[in-house]
């Protein structure tokens, strides 16, 4: 049997990762987000979810449980007859580990500048985003010291995500497709 792709998805807060990921999605490519992972444990010890509740949450479980704890329970998820799946948000090289552990790995960074993510977050609004500049510096930092800027230079592929929305889904779509 060969062995399984994990096509893992990484990139700083509003890069656009969730436009390439829904581009894996419309191809039938199952999806997993690590977030999830957090979410549900946050929900679990604190019965709601919060941006802050999900930092200090991916914070205690790694503390707790190993830097890789997050890869290895959205691991848990897969079920063994997917062959190919994309993992949206790997962070760090240990969590880029436990999946080439258990098959092959490619890793794709969505990058686009701090100024671009800046505006796209303030635009998109989410509770959590960031309502200035020192805050979106604060997550980025926050972010970066998961290890995130360590899986971003050690990418296989890069998107540049500065333009419409259609470019960059022409631009997964015909990563994913190359790689299928």
């Amino acid at each position: 049997m060969s062995k399984r792709l994990f096509i893992l998805v990484t990139g700083m807060p509003g890069s656009g990762k969730s436009v390439v990921v829904e581009e894996a999605r419309s191809l039938g490519i199952p999806v997993y987000v690590m977030g999830d992972v957090v979410r549900e444990e946050a929900l679990r010890r604190y019965g709601r979810v919060t941006p802050e509740l999900m930092v200090e949450t991916s914070r205690l479980l790694r503390r707790e449980h190993g830097e890789d704890v997050i890869a290895k329970r959205t691991l848990e998820k897969i079920r063994p007859c997917e062959r190919v799946v994309v993992v949206d948000g790997v962070r760090s090289l240990r969590e880029v580990e436990v999946f080439r552990r258990h098959g092959n790995v490619v890793v794709i960074a969505v990058h686009a500048s701090p100024r671009t993510r800046f505006q796209r977050l303030l635009k998109r609004g989410r509770p959590g985003d960031p309502s200035n500049y020192e805050e979106f510096y604060k997550r980025d930092v926050t972010e970066l010291g998961f290890g995130l800027g360590e899986v971003l230079a050690l990418a296989d592929y890069i998107i540049v995500n500065e333009g419409s929305i259609e470019e960059t889904k022409a631009k997964a779509r015909e990563l994913f497709e190359k790689l299928l």
